[in-house]
């Protein structure tokens, strides 16, 4: 069992940058990939970056890319989501979530363990 937490998120002007956490406990999830996700108001969960196991491989939403950078320091068993630039359609409770299989994914259904979210808020 794998137990995430997010942390990072707050309230920021646009053009900002934050640095989101997604440390895991329980086990390492040095085997794991690992997606973020967001959620606005009245809106379904959506994909914003993956990185799969050994971290080489990425993938991020048509709308973040060149803006989001996703890392993991397998040492601290951490997954980092910088986010440069951000803009008030970034505004969402932003979720960590892993995947045992280890390779990317884009589908929420895909991912076992999820965190309890960290509210990201850009205001113009």
């Amino acid at each position: 069992q794998v137990q995430l937490g997010e942390s990072g998120g707050g309230l920021v002007q646009v053009g900002d940058s934050l640095r989101l956490s997604c440390a895991a406990s329980g086990r390492t999830f040095s085997n794991y990939a690992v997606g973020w996700f967001r959620q606005a108001p009245g809106l379904e969960r959506e994909f914003v970056a993956a990185i799969n196991w050994s971290g080489y491989s990425k993938d991020y939403a048509d709308s973040v890319k060149d803006r989001f950078t996703i890392s993991r320091d397998r040492a601290k068993n951490t997954v980092y989501l910088q986010m440069n630039s951000l803009k008030p359609e970034d505004t969402a409770v932003y979720f960590c979530a892993a995947r045992f299989y280890g390779t990317t994914a884009f589908s929420p259904n895909q991912y076992a363990y999820w965190g309890q979210g960290t509210q990201v808020t850009v205001s113009s």
